[in-house]
């Protein structure tokens, strides 16, 4: 890789593109509206003003800068590589989720946009976006699969009480990427006055872009913490991987340093076709959500059904940035199963007081794995992106932990 400036200033390029992924194939009705954010994002972002109030919101609102934690108990059963969680669950809101939805609110309240409009698979985007937009005074319009609505009720109440309207989606396996496509085409209806606050670093540019842009604090931050901890950069950086949002938070803060980079996929209940969610692993070139990536899909290119226990790991994609680093090398990729993340909720919970949210507790499965395989002189740190209260009564109610 490149160093870390120049990166940033050549992917994506002048097109949207992270080598041969990314780009614009969305319809032509919103060209127009998508070069209107790319222009309004490239001029707003870089303004003193805007930076000034997005800062305040971080310490305010969101309760940044979030610590780095070292999981003792767990690090000292493993008896290999120090383990280290960077706490995103202890942002307001319980996820990573709300560091691009304050961004995408400010942008659009600059923009003169009156409403915000986006998907949500385990509710924590909806919850933050619903959050961010009555902080702004926006209206706010969430899309959700009705299977996810019943698995994670609490936080349709949240994001109901918070203001916003939340839209059951009935199509395809009512699940996170059906919530995406019903998203995006009311996006397509409504672009003159809302902006789509899309839930991870997916769809056409400038859309990957802002998305990694807003979560590059959780890597910044980590970096500068974890040497002040330690004295030194971690060996390995462990993130869970679906479209992106809080894996490319954290990557950021790392891509140029001599560190490995491990992206974990959901693996589901067996590495069959339809029974998991790993794109990296098992998915090929295509093109989804109007950018093209890699995808999860039956050999005659339809879209394959996915599955894991997280509903926010869901999804046949990745983002493009993702992908352009995993076929450049960059990344180490992983899988981990239900029962192996439900294991690891578990366990955090028993031994360290923290509870997981079901996405973080697949990357921190894998770094309890990681570890055990390296010596005890190495350091893991792992983005543990959001905190599992949603997911407490589903795991109690379907799971035993054996300890």
């Amino acid at each position: 890789m490149s160093n870390i400036k120049s990166y940033f200033k050549s992917s994506p390029d002048a097109e949207g593109y992270f080598g041969r992924f990314g780009g614009n194939h969305y319809p032509e009705e919103l060209r127009l509206a998508l070069l209107e954010l790319a222009n309004s994002y490239q001029e707003l972002h870089q303004s003193p003003e805007f930076q000034s109030t997005l800062n305040k919101v971080r310490i305010g609102l969101q309760g940044r800068p979030t610590p780095i934690q070292h999981l003792e108990n767990i690090s000292n059963q493993v008896g290999g590589a120090q383990i280290f969680i960077k706490r995103e669950d202890l942002n307001h809101t319980g996820a990573h989720k709300i560091n691009h939805c304050v961004g995408f609110a400010l942008l659009a309240k600059r923009m003169g946009k009156k409403k915000l409009i986006a998907e949500t698979g385990a509710g924590q985007h909806g919850v933050a976006l619903a959050t961010a937009a009555a902080y702004f005074g926006l209206e706010c319009e969430v899309h959700m699969g009705e299977v996810d609505i019943g698995k994670q009720s609490s936080n349709v109440g949240k994001m109901q009480l918070l203001g916003a309207r939340v839209v059951p989606v009935a199509t395809g396996q009512s699940a996170l990427k059906d919530a995406s496509d019903s998203a995006f085409n009311a996006y397509v209806e409504q672009h003159g006055h809302a902006l789509y606050a899309i839930g991870s670093a997916i769809g056409p540019h400038p859309f990957p872009m802002i998305v990694r842009d807003f979560q590059g604090v959780v890597g910044r931050e980590a970096r500068e913490q974890f040497i002040s901890i330690n004295g030194s950069l971690p060996d390995h950086v462990v993130a869970c991987v679906a479209g992106g949002s809080n894996a490319m938070g954290i990557y950021t803060g790392f891509i140029d340093d001599p560190v490995v980079l491990h992206a974990v996929e959901p693996l589901g209940r067996s590495d069959e076709l339809g029974q998991h969610a790993a794109t990296l692993s098992y998915g090929r070139p295509g093109t989804l959500h109007g950018a093209r990536s890699i995808v999860l899909q039956q050999d005659d290119g339809t879209l394959a059904s996915v599955s894991s226990v997280a509903s926010g790991l869901a999804y046949p994609g990745v983002g493009p940035e993702i992908a352009m680093l995993h076929e450049a090398g960059r990344l180490s990729i992983a899988g981990i199963s239900d029962e192996e993340a439900v294991n690891a909720f578990f366990r955090l919970a028993k031994f360290d007081g923290i509870i997981p949210a079901l996405e973080s507790a697949h990357a921190l499965a894998f770094a309890i794995r990681l570890a055990s395989q390296r010596p005890s002189s190495e350091r893991i740190l792992v983005n543990l992106s959001g905190r599992g209260d949603k997911d407490v009564d589903y795991v109690l109610a379907n799971y035993t932990w054996a300890g």
